[in-house]
């Protein structure tokens, strides 16, 4: 069976190696990296297509994909299930997974919301929870970069003062958010969530780094891809319906934008 993926990255190599571990065919495409390398070649005989591109590059993206194949989305910032409506059939995979630790064979857990992807990602080091609720683990993916930056600004770290009191905190907004937009709310207790949270307020996280470099430079710009910064920018112009009273949102986005 060929997958066809999205995104020649750090992670899409990453799961790429599982799946090819698994027995399946996989090709890449990569406009920046594999510049060479044209779509209707690898989505040709595929039977799925995982998609690992950095969520600003789906603009472009989604309407060039095939509709009909089976999409597997591993790209974290998107807020709105609507971007693929147009696709019959669309599955997750996310939660605290590092490309490095997987190609290294180290414990990783993953959330998914579809059994075929525990079957198709199976390996001795991945743990999986499973759930249906597609857009509560894609908000999830999406809000934890955000909440990431307002751990970095304040300085908080795993076992220090506050940082637990602002996990939970944290939590109690995310399930709110999903909540007002027709997810699960339980779903942040998944890996997707609190587990993906936990992973990136900590400072190997971009956006983690980028909160802390605000802090001490508040004109500060990212040099990389800060995917808070996107999802936060969507969530000030309407993406989704948020609730009032969420603390801890609305520090970070005074932060940003006082």
């Amino acid at each position: 069976m060929k997958i066809a993926i999205i995104g020649a990255g750090a992670y899409g190599t990453a799961l790429g190696g599982v799946l090819k571990t698994n027995g399946y065919k996989i090709e890449y495409y990569d406009p920046l990296l594999l510049p060479d390398v044209w779509l209707d070649e690898v989505v040709e005989g595929a039977s799925a297509v995982l998609l690992v591109a950095p969520s600003m590059a789906l603009p472009e993206l989604l309407p060039i994909l095939p509709k009909e194949l089976s999409l597997i989305v591993a790209t974290k910032g998107i807020l709105d299930t609507a971007v693929f409506s147009d696709f019959t059939d669309v599955s997750v995979i996310s939660g605290p997974g590092f490309a490095d630790d997987i190609k290294a064979g180290k414990e990783t857990c993953l959330t998914v919301t579809d059994e075929r992807l525990m079957r198709m990602f199976a390996a001795n080091f991945i743990k999986f929870d499973l759930t249906s609720d597609v857009r509560g683990v894609l908000m999830c993916g999406a809000l934890k970069n955000v909440y990431a930056m307002l751990a970095g600004y304040l300085g908080l770290l795993p076992g220090g003062p506050g940082y637990e009191e602002f996990i939970d905190e944290v939590l109690g907004e995310m399930r709110e958010l999903l909540e007002a937009n027709g997810a699960d709310g339980e779903t942040v207790e998944l890996y997707c969530g609190v587990g993906d949270l936990r992973l990136t307020c900590d400072t190997p996280s971009r956006n983690y780094q980028y909160g802390a470099k605000l802090k001490s430079d508040a004109s500060s710009r990212p040099e990389t891809t800060v995917e808070g910064l996107s999802a936060l920018a969507l969530i000030r112009d309407g993406a989704i319906k948020v609730p009032g009273g969420l603390k801890r949102l609305k520090q970070i986005m005074e932060i940003i934008w006082s």
